[in-house]
């Protein structure tokens, strides 16, 4: 959420941003309906000072027999809660609809964002290692997966339905190992480590700017007015909703959790496989600091650089995009993603994403802190995808798969399989 004051003095930058990133939004109409509701609530406030005056009045009247005195004050009393009672209702309405325009105002992108309307136009920035060159023709991770019984597709569907998948022996242990290397990485740079609700109220995505654009890659608990977060990052954010808190030092929250996406729109749409599924795990990382942009700078290249880490023990070719305004959400203010190669799409693919937002979620959570001079302020918030899996069993099959079908395990994931250095398929 932005000021509705920076809006007033930025309204051509916010409608820009609101055309850019694909989001249906009159500004104009947002100011209209805040001077309105401004002037309601100045009615309102008015009629309120006036009731209260009479109220106070007619006790002591009654007292020195000022009986007419009374009788008229309790009159416009009445008059009064009858135009109370109209107003109050239009500025009841036009409360929610400014609160509910609001709630559409994007955040405005940095001025390093490069322009463009999808993934095709993000812009490279780095990139590590080298696609493998195989002398003899490579399986994709699905045909790895049943070679070696790891990856079962055909039995996923039968609970779960479409996207429904099994990983079973080396497969699981494949999938956990990454989650523990990731959370070993994060554990070494100071993060604390959390357990997080997944079923959530609305507010939690509403805080974490997730509500109401993004409401329909969500499932609803039926009955009830929970949901199931599709990132811990919005119960991380979440924790410390409507504190102060001391951000002298940055607060590096981490959460390992399953996580649930409808995908909805997404039909016929990367679905071969592990690529993208209804329910995954990921490791999350999350971090609450100062209104200082050059520290969150250092804090984005930071948290990007422990993902970057993780795919380099790996032994992953990777690259880093920063991604265009198009292909950003609301709430990103900057955002970079890394993409692994995947021999089976002959591309990279996504498998992280690191954003800072400014203070878009920490407006919405009220998240503050004291600065310096003792004004309270709101934290920027920014937050990195330290690993998502099984996404990343993709590349991790793929790109370390042998010419006789067996698979190498990189030397960092060794300690998490029990030593096992490679997947050999079963000979019967």
């Amino acid at each position: 959420m932005l000021d509705i004051h920076w809006i007033r003095e930025n309204q051509t930058k916010v409608q820009e941003a609101a055309r850019l990133k694909g989001i249906p939004l009159s500004v104009e109409e947002l100011l209209a309906c805040d001077d309105r509701w401004r002037g309601l609530l100045q009615q309102v406030e008015e009629l309120r000072r006036i009731r209260n005056r009479h109220s106070q009045a007619i006790p002591g009247w009654l007292r020195e027999g000022r009986r007419a005195e009374a009788e008229d004050a309790k009159r416009e009393v009445r008059r009064v809660n009858g135009e109370l009672a109209r107003l109050e209702a239009e500025l009841d309405g036009a409360e929610r609809q400014r609160a509910d325009l609001l709630l559409r105002v994007p955040n405005v992108p940095s001025a390093d964002t490069p322009p463009g309307r999808s993934d095709a136009d993000n812009v490279e920035t780095g990139r590590w290692g080298e696609p493998p060159q195989f002398g003899f023709e490579p399986l994709s991770h699905t045909a790895l997966g049943e070679l070696h019984r790891i990856i079962d597709l055909p039995r996923g569907v039968k609970p779960a339905g479409s996207r429904g998948y099994y990983l079973r022996g080396a497969g699981a242990l494949l999938h956990r190992a990454v989650q523990q290397l990731a959370v070993d990485l994060l554990l070494a740079e100071g993060f604390t480590l959390l357990e997080v609700p997944l079923a959530l109220r609305p507010e939690a995505f509403r805080h974490a700017g997730f509500f109401p654009l993004g409401e329909d890659q969500v499932y609803r608990l039926e009955g009830e007015d929970r949901y199931l977060a599709g990132t811990s990052e919005i119960p991380l954010l979440h924790y410390y909703s409507g504190e102060t808190v001391d951000v002298t030092r940055p607060i590096r929250l981490a959460a390992v959790s399953s996580c649930f996406r409808s995908e909805a729109g997404s039909a016929g749409r990367d679905t071969h496989g592990l690529y993208r599924v209804h329910q995954f795990a990921k490791v999350e990382q999350v971090v609450l600091c100062e209104a200082d942009p050059g520290a969150a700078e250092s804090l984005l290249q930071e948290i990007t650089g422990h993902a970057r880490r993780l795919l380099r023990l790996l032994e992953l070719p990777h690259r880093t995009v920063a991604v265009c305004t198009g292909d950003m959400s609301q709430k990103t203010f900057k955002q970079y993603d890394i993409e692994t190669w995947m021999p089976s799409r002959a591309a990279y693919g996504e498998t992280h994403s690191s954003s800072h937002l400014l203070d878009f979620q920490a407006r919405r959570a009220g998240i503050r802190y004291k600065d310096g001079d003792g004004r309270l302020r709101y934290c920027y918030t920014l937050n990195n995808t330290a690993v998502a899996s099984p996404r990343i069993l993709i590349p991790l099959l793929e790109n370390h798969q042998q010419e006789d079908g067996t698979v190498r395990i990189p030397e960092a994931l060794r300690p998490y399989m029990g030593g096992l250095d490679r997947l050999v398929p079963p000979r019967d």
